[in-house]
């Protein structure tokens, strides 16, 4: 079963099971510089079982004209796919890169949608213990993409495009070029310099539903520190799996991020079905 809806200029596709036969509803947001494409490989693995909702990020989209979305935007514009796409029950979230950032505070703001999340990548990138377990050299090779990320965007044009593929290559992106543009490099933009609402009111990632963390260890840092994936392991029903990939993960190894993923929703079913009917 194939569907597509637009809600708030957004273009969103709905693939696989039939949510009236009891699926779960699993919504996956992707981040830089993806779109709803990164997924194709988790929906021909799950949708034979699961109902698969997908979207580029407010923003991402080339086709639509140029913007910057605060965090308060994108929450609310993911707050009403979730709503249409699954009304009255909860979703598993899909979360990769940046699509984690707005995920995680998704879920902080309306634990009452999620059932259980299943986040590539990015951990608690940026907190206490996270930066603490940074190297110089790592903390500057943060800071040199991002802000050259973020004046990409506020340049913009040819100039802020062609800085964005130069990236692209630094950082071995996969994405298809043809998609790709410096409107989406507007996220570092907002973190860097405080515009379009800065960072807004983010609050602390402290997932309580159970939780799926896959990352890749081959990679100059990591995007976590030791001590969130530590606590978040012993939490039941959440587990923390390392593949031998790069940032991006499900791109990399697929069979065995399929399997895990697979594996893991099949784990904590149970509770995922107690709390999609609550």
């Amino acid at each position: 079963m194939e569907q597509q809806l637009q809600i708030e200029g957004i273009d969103v596709r709905i693939e696989g099971a039939d949510q009236d036969q009891g699926q779960d509803t699993i919504v996956m947001l992707h981040g830089w510089p993806d779109t709803w494409r990164v997924w194709d490989g988790q929906v021909a693995a799950l949708k034979e079982r699961y109902r698969c909702v997908r979207f580029t990020l407010p923003g991402f989209d080339i086709t639509r004209p140029r913007r910057a979305y605060s965090l308060d935007e994108t929450m609310a514009i993911i707050a009403k796919i979730v709503d249409q796409v699954s009304p009255g029950r909860k979703v598993t979230l899909m979360l990769h890169d940046w699509g984690c950032v707005f995920g995680y505070q998704f879920y902080m703001r309306h634990p009452q949608l999620v059932s259980r999340i299943v986040g590539v990548d990015i951990g608690d990138a940026q907190s206490r213990d996270h930066v603490k377990s940074l190297s110089l050299a790592a903390k500057l090779m943060v800071a040199w993409y991002q802000l050259t990320l973020a004046a990409a965007w506020k340049i913009g044009g040819p100039i802020g495009d062609g800085l964005t593929k130069f990236m692209l290559k630094v950082l071995r992106a996969p994405s298809p070029k043809q998609y790709i543009s410096s409107a989406m490099n507007f996220p570092y933009y907002l973190v860097w310099t405080g515009g379009y609402g800065g960072k807004g009111d983010r609050t602390e990632f402290v997932p309580k539903c159970p939780m799926l963390f896959v990352y890749g260890t081959r990679k100059p840092f990591l995007f976590h520190s030791t001590q969130w994936t530590d606590w978040l392991a012993a939490r039941p029903l959440s587990q923390v799996v390392a593949l031998k990939t790069s940032h991006w993960v499900m791109l990399e190894q697929p069979q065995e991020f399929n399997q895990t993923v697979l594996a893991w929703l099949d784990a904590s079913a149970v509770v995922a079905g107690v709390a999609a009917a609550a």
